[in-house]
């Protein structure tokens, strides 16, 4: 398993847009609190898994510091695209009490 990892962004307005390639591991997951974490205005945050099939349980502590940060602003986390076995995996650890999944980026915009 190749274990490349990128990530794109996009800033709208305070809503940061993470898109991901690759697997969510150590060093996916503090790329993404590193890029998170560049804009301290965002209040709203949408994790774009589209092309991201793995995240380990590592990966999913580095989301769950994000969770954390977004919540104590009053912010939130949103993924989309998420593949099935992730979507599985998330509910299970519960991460969905704490973040919202939509279907798509532009689902995730306007909600």
């Amino acid at each position: 398993m190749s274990t490349d990892f990128s990530l794109n962004s996009e800033l709208h307005d305070k809503t940061l847009v993470i898109k991901t390639e690759g697997y969510i591991n150590n060093i996916g997951g503090e790329k993404i609190v590193q890029e998170f974490t560049k804009h301290s205005d965002v209040n709203k945050l949408i994790l774009n898994l589209e092309n991201s099939k793995v995240v380990n349980s590592i990966g999913i502590s580095h989301l769950i510091e994000v969770i954390e940060i977004l919540n104590q602003g009053n912010g939130k986390l949103v993924f989309t695209n998420l593949d099935p076995t992730i979507e599985k995996t998330f509910s299970i650890m519960g991460l969905f009490q704490f973040a919202e999944k939509a279907d798509t980026v532009d689902a995730a915009l306007n909600s």
